[in-house]
């Protein structure tokens, strides 16, 4: 598991990580933290601000910062799932794309995943 430190380190922010700790920020509450939670913080670098912003944006939207190898793992217990994976493929479509005219191709394609995607939808 990783800890909120850990994360400040590799965004290259470690010197905030006592602040987070005086202030009992932990990872589940990053996702909620706001540019002015970040300056009663006491980070008034508008850069840092942001790049911590940024990192916490990603965690809202579950994956990492764009160039920032931090992320945060969920906790979650390992659960057994039932899973289906279809793959689904335009055969010749390489060919096919030398051929047609970039417009062309593309309503073709269109038409191809319309296609699968109501096939799809009949067993979901």
């Amino acid at each position: 598991m990783q800890s909120v430190a850990m994360w400040l380190s590799k965004l290259e922010l470690a010197q905030y990580a006592e602040a987070f700790a005086r202030n009992h920020i932990g990872l589940d509450l990053l996702p909620s933290l706001t540019d002015q939670d970040l300056r009663d913080l006491g980070i008034q670098s508008l850069g840092h601000r942001k790049r911590l912003l940024k990192a916490i944006e990603s965690l809202r939207a579950g994956g990492a910062a764009e160039g920032s190898t931090a992320s945060i793992p969920a906790h979650s217990a390992a659960q057994r799932r039932q899973l289906t994976v279809m793959f689904c493929d335009l055969v010749g479509s390489t060919q096919l794309s030398a051929r047609l005219d970039p417009e062309e191709l593309r309503e073709v394609v269109r038409a191809y995943q319309s296609t699968c995607a109501e096939e799809i939808a009949r067993f979901v």
